[in-house]
């Protein structure tokens, strides 16, 4: 039996769905804690999906039911590397990280960087750094990220390269008609960021465009998803700087309403520090989109190593890319990005 432990967030509906359809629900078992949010990410029922409910008895029971499940699965697939239970668990149980996979979000292994002010953050760190120096099998698609948890937290495991979840893999079909969308609109369409959270940095990117608020520009911010505190600061800027031209995106968009929305853009701009918004930055590429990002982080080394055209935000200016690197850029995620390639590289990380 294969075991994913995972924290319910957006990227888990659709890959329980993708794994019970497409590999039968008799080999793996879902352990998911998080049912707060239950009513944004619905999961579907079934009888291999087992979700922590948030009462202190059902607590306790969900976390000795998972030591269980956890000593007797073949593999443990860990879908990030954030719940400070699931951390404390598997450091006490160290016999059962060999058999585990780790695979990394960005943010897990991002926190490495940010300030431990307390007694309870540094005991976690530690805690964090046993546990990801035993665990056995690293994956990821971003070589840069394993590098990372290699030099961070002393991380011996196995490299599995995979694309992991399907907000990863681009099908051809969305890139259809995207010339078409383009061309009804005037002006230049911008996206910012890809959430609410602090670690999108929207004011610098916001003050990349400040140059250009008197021209035929419209910025699009999406805010609906992380910190609302951050989200209203980012807001109350944006219509100071641009009035009319600034378009917040408070409300939840249902996925293929977003892809619709993605073909409108023509340069979307992600300031993340980290790892961070690649699901957005792979398809804006495929829909033939330039795309700024920072030139110190893991990802933007990647996307240039598989011959994909991005620009930096240290360089910005509101020139696209040319036509010929666009169109370069639509086959490369065609070919990297493919359902295909993802079900290969699970296939082989679930036989492995």
């Amino acid at each position: 039996m294969i075991l994913h432990v995972c924290s319910l967030d957006k990227f888990i509906p659709p890959f329980v769905k993708l794994i019970n359809e497409e590999f039968g629900d008799k080999d793996h078992q879902f352990w998911v804690a998080g049912v707060q949010n239950l009513k944004q990410y619905p999961i579907e029922k079934a009888g291999n999906v087992f979700i922590a409910r948030r009462s202190v008895v059902s607590q306790v029971f969900a976390y000795v039911r998972l030591l269980f499940m956890l000593h007797r699965a073949k593999k443990v697939i860990l879908h990030g590397l954030f719940n400070p239970r699931i951390i404390i668990l598997l450091a006490f149980c160290p016999w059962l990280l060999g058999k585990c996979y780790w695979v990394i979000w960005g943010g897990d292994l991002y926190q490495y960087q940010k300030p431990k002010l307390n007694l309870k953050g540094k005991i976690k760190e530690r805690l964090r750094k046993f546990v990801i120096k035993r665990i056995g099998h690293l994956v990821t698609y971003i070589p840069g990220d394993v590098e990372l948890a290699r030099k961070w937290y002393g991380a011996r495991g196995e490299y599995h390269e995979c694309l992991m979840y399907l907000s990863n893999v681009v099908n051809p079909q969305v890139l259809q008609g995207v010339e078409q969308a383009e061309s009804t609109q005037s002006g230049l369409t911008f996206l910012v960021g890809n959430s609410a959270d602090p670690s999108n940095n929207h004011i610098e990117a916001l003050e990349k465009l400040l140059p250009y608020k008197d021209q035929d520009i419209k910025i699009y911010v999406p805010l609906s998803y992380g910190d609302q505190t951050h989200a209203k600061k980012v807001i109350e800027q944006g219509n100071d700087w641009f009035g009319e031209k600034f378009f917040p995106m408070s409300s939840f968009m249902p996925f293929d309403q977003y892809l619709e929305f993605l073909k409108g853009i023509d340069i979307a701009i992600f300031n993340h520090k980290r790892q961070q918004a690649m699901g957005n930055i792979i398809t804006l590429l495929g829909m033939g989109k330039t795309v700024y990002v920072r030139s110190d982080v893991s990802h933007s080394n990647f996307l240039i190593g598989i011959d994909l055209n991005i620009k930096f935000i240290s360089k910005f200016s509101l020139e696209s890319l040319p036509a010929i690197e666009l169109l370069d850029n639509t086959k490369a995620v065609q070919f990297y990005f493919s359902r295909d390639k993802l079900f290969s590289q699970l296939s082989n990380i679930f036989r492995s």
